[in-house]
């Protein structure tokens, strides 16, 4: 299990850690942001294909910002998924 942060630009949440094992996410964790929301999605995401959250999360907009904490997290996704490929 890869252990991943990912600083957020943005949004309120300042950083989102999680882990990826075998291309499904596990233990998501935002530091700041609407905490009763972001609790949800931690829950909701755990133990789901890492690619199809982020399909499903990604180009989610708060408050016109063009971003949010929910897209913040595809895009973290998106990144450690590259970096998965990279290493194996």
């Amino acid at each position: 299990m890869k252990k991943f942060n990912y600083t957020t630009q943005g949004v309120c949440s300042t950083n989102i850690s999680f882990n990826i094992d075998d291309g499904r996410i596990y233990n998501v964790k935002f530091d700041g942001g609407c905490m009763g929301n972001l609790q949800a999605i931690s829950k909701l995401v755990e133990g789901k294909s890492a690619e199809e959250i982020a399909d499903i999360l990604r180009g989610n907009d708060c408050r016109g910002k063009g971003t949010s904490c929910a897209d913040q997290l595809a895009k973290a996704i998106d990144e450690a998924l590259i970096i998965n490929k990279k290493v194996a």
